[in-house]
């Protein structure tokens, strides 16, 4: 393997990864940025990219390895390819970046020489120039904006279930030479590209959620504002993303004391359970009642006993979703513990370096979770014993409802928010 062409390539998948997610400068990312886009690459491609990884990939630890072909393959994929050999055939090295040796970090500064030949003088002057366009064109575009001159609102179709889509209204008339995007959430990363010209935008969104959509002029939002998805109950789909998912019915899917998808229901809509894991997901997204992530007590029971072939380590999540945090909560059969990543209060515990083995269980029978939030501490319980607990310093943020991520068959029951000891069932 040519190591030099690899990074190379490395290189470029980054870069077109932070041009996507425009986040700013990867330099000034916090450890809260790697860890937002761990849970956004497992979000659109189903594979966990730890934070160490990610610091690593980005030059902020030490790494003098090639990813493996699972890494190099997730980031090709959040980048908008198939696999990693997708990217690199699609993707062309420049000539002088071909044929050298470096033992560079990914993200370090690697130093190539021009040699002595006339031939490269015309490519440096070009490359300055280019380069002299983007910087004057970013001082340009970041410049301040009056964002009083923009309007930006939007109305739900329904006031609640999903698919549900919406029309955004907005003005951006003043615009001149910039570019208009509309982003549906806080990921702008998928944001689309709007005329200028135009008033009206619709968009379907899938998932229930909070949302944070965006008008944004060149690389600067001007106007936002939030936007809830209610469920109107509970809602159960298989996750197809990017493409539409498959929505399961309350009728196939709502038992007397809780929520089911056996592995018959994937055999009547001729979902194979093998080799890939399909992605089962619930949902139930409502307003709370002003119940905060600060001070709560969350209890379900829940179960996946589908364990043959991929499915052998039962890997559940349970995310507590809030308008702008979410606490992320695994499980999984007792030998896979070792690969483990808790997400709280803007921090990712992860079990490489944090015994997390109390989050190990018999999936396969019913597992009892409770989470409980109050004098600015969080403890986790499974089956009645203390898995974790750690301070709460976060920002107070508001409940808005419940995720469960399976792989597989999955079933809850008895799921339910206490505060104060008024308790509200899902």
């Amino acid at each position: 393997m040519n190591n030099s062409a690899e990074t190379e390539y490395i290189e470029k998948c980054l870069t077109l990864i932070e041009s996507r997610i425009n986040w700013g400068a990867s330099e000034q990312w916090t450890s809260y940025d790697f860890e937002k886009l761990s849970i956004e690459i497992q979000t659109a491609t189903g594979v966990l990219l730890s934070v160490t990884t990610l610091k690593r990939l980005w030059g902020r630890l030490k790494y003098t390895s090639v990813p493996t072909t699972t890494t190099l393959n997730t980031l090709a994929n959040f980048a908008g390819y198939f696999d990693w050999r997708e990217f690199k055939h699609q993707i062309k090295l420049e000539p002088q970046a071909i044929g050298q040796t470096s033992t560079a970090p990914v993200k370090s500064v690697v130093k190539k020489s021009a040699g002595k030949s006339g031939y490269w003088f015309p490519v440096l002057f070009s490359i300055a120039l280019i380069s002299l366009f983007v910087l004057f064109s970013y001082v340009k575009t970041d410049s301040p904006i009056d964002t009083s001159i923009y309007n930006f609102s939007s109305n739900k179709i329904k006031t609640e279930g999903v698919p549900n889509s919406v029309i955004f209204n907005y003005n951006a008339a003043a615009a001149g030479n910039d570019s208009v995007f509309i982003s549906q959430s806080w990921d702008i990363s998928r944001k689309v590209s709007v005329p200028k010209d135009k008033d009206t935008y619709s968009s379907i969104y899938y998932k229930p959620g909070y949302y944070q959509a965006k008008l944004i002029i060149g690389n600067q939002t001007v106007k936002e504002h939030d936007l809830m998805i209610s469920s109107g109950g509970w809602v159960v789909m298989i996750d197809n993303d990017p493409g539409t998912p498959l929505y399961f019915k309350n009728s196939e899917i709502l038992k007397r004391d809780g929520v089911e998808v056996a592995e018959d229901l994937f055999s009547q809509y001729n979902v194979p359970l093998q080799p890939k894991l399909p992605a089962l997901r619930f949902f139930n997204v409502q307003d709370m009642g002003g119940i905060s992530n600060d001070h709560f007590i969350f209890e379900t029971i829940l179960k996946s006993n589908f364990h043959q072939g991929t499915a052998a380590c039962q890997r559940v999540e349970v995310l507590i979703l809030c308008k702008d945090d979410v606490i992320s909560i695994p499980l999984c059969s007792k030998g896979c513990v070792g690969d483990l990543t808790l997400y709280v209060a803007g921090e990712m515990i992860e079990s490489s370096d944090t015994d997390l083995s109390a989050f190990g269980a018999d999936l396969n029978q019913w597992v009892n979770l409770k989470v409980e939030a109050k004098n600015h501490q969080m403890h986790f319980f499974v089956n009645g014993k203390e898995a974790y607990s750690l301070p709460f310093s976060h920002q107070p943020s508001d409940i808005i409802g419940i995720e469960y991520r399976f792989n597989g068959t999955g079933a809850i029951k008895n799921t339910k928010f206490i505060k104060d000891g008024q308790v509200t069932g899902l």
